[in-house]
């Protein structure tokens, strides 16, 4: 009998677990859109690269003139290239050769600099395992209502990404931290988009729902530079980066174009490359999702009636009575609202009632505003005072 007790009651356990964990699973699906985080990073270093650092810096100020706040953006990149010998414009980098914009201006926040970029550094941004002292500007503190564009460009073959020409990321690595940022409920969609050389390779092992990835270009093919500045000396923008650039530069962020309008706009004519999206594992059509799902930001809106917000007593000689504003719009008067003290609702009272019931009204009246415990203890001082005077007499 006992047994049969022991075991009724681990399986009503085991069964209560799957129905916490299906409904669990269920809110995190159902979770709504509430804002959007960007992970720019540029895995190059040394002047040649300029363009991987010019292509970053472009996404930048994309997606915050979209609306994605900086606080909400890690940017990591070498950041060798404004103030580097050669460059022939101090503090400045350009992604045209026309000049006409500089990237590199005075409101460009680097989160992780130099040799801080490291793959090491790339995963714990993604799976939120920090250290203590790291800052929350540091931090990718998204949640399970975030969307996020993770961004990447260097040089790349198959299946790996280079950092700095001193290690590289794997395709499994990404799809474990992936992964990881799924258990933990770290996002509700994620975008990837990779900008080199053989980029489709790095999303072979992704299986995480919700994740969607695009690439410059398949396996065997190269990701290939635009033009040539002649001023600077080196190539300033990759291609694929310089026609999403084009595209996102009609747009503002109240513009309802599509993903998939987005990935259409790619040539491979003019890209030289296949660009090659991935959509196996994610839930929602393209031509359903806005671009500025991923490249900008939800911004909240609170409904109200009213533009203001009328204060009702909970007295309940006033619970019949309704608001000014309500009285206005009632009888169609003006919606102004007239401001009556609260002594005024008193006056009509006055000689109908008797002392004793005045004085609980305003009992009442007093414990609503201070709290009930403060009230009791100041009235049972004034109760006992008297009494604490009459025992003082009796004694002498």
């Amino acid at each position: 009998m006992a047994v049969w007790l022991l075991l009724m009651l681990l399986g009503s356990n085991f069964v209560s677990n799957s129905i916490a964990y299906t409904s669990h699973s269920s809110s995190t699906d159902t979770t709504m859109h509430t804002n959007n985080w960007a992970v720019l990073v540029c895995t190059s270093r040394f002047w040649f690269n300029y363009r991987h650092m010019a292509n970053t810096l472009s996404l930048y100020r994309t997606v915050k003139r979209l609306g994605i706040p900086d606080e909400r953006i890690i940017l990591m990149l070498a950041d060798d290239m404004a103030c580097n010998a050669r460059n022939k414009y101090p503090a400045q980098v350009f992604n045209n050769e026309n000049h006409r914009l500089n990237l590199y201006g005075d409101n460009v926040e680097v989160d992780y600099r130099g040799y801080e970029v490291t793959v090491e550094n790339f995963l714990r941004v993604l799976t939120g395992r920090h250290a203590t002292a790291v800052p929350r500007s540091k931090r990718l503190l998204s949640d399970e209502g975030s969307h996020i564009l993770l961004y990447m460009t260097g040089h790349g073959g198959d299946e790996f990404l280079k950092f700095q020409d001193s290690e590289e990321l794997q395709s499994h690595d990404l799809a474990d931290a992936v992964k990881q940022m799924k258990e933990k409920h770290r996002f509700k969609e994620l975008l990837i988009m990779v900008d080199t050389c053989q980029a489709a390779t790095l999303f072979n092992q992704l299986h995480s729902p919700g994740v969607l990835a695009i690439g410059s270009s398949m396996k065997g093919e190269n990701s290939y530079s635009h033009h040539l500045d002649s001023d600077v000396g080196v190539s300033v923008v990759d291609r694929f980066t310089f026609y999403t650039l084009a595209f996102f530069e009609r747009l503002n962020m109240y513009d309802n174009a599509s993903l998939s309008s987005l990935f259409s706009s790619y040539d491979p004519n003019t890209l030289m490359s296949t660009a090659y999206y991935r959509t196996d594992i994610y839930q929602r059509r393209l031509e359903q999702v806005p671009v500025t799902n991923f490249f900008g930001s939800v911004m909240e809106t609170i409904h109200t009636d009213s533009a203001y917000q009328v204060h009702q007593r909970k007295n309940t000689d006033l619970a019949e009575n309704k608001t000014p504003l309500e009285k206005s719009v009632h009888h169609g008067e003006s919606t102004s609202i007239n401001y009556v003290p609260d002594q005024i609702s008193d006056v009509k009272t006055k000689g109908q009632v008797c002392p004793f019931t005045q004085m609980w009204s305003d009992l009442n009246r007093e414990m609503e505003k201070i709290g009930h415990v403060d009230l009791l203890v100041n009235y049972g001082l004034v109760l006992m005072l008297p009494l604490l005077i009459v025992s003082a007499w009796l004694s002498s």
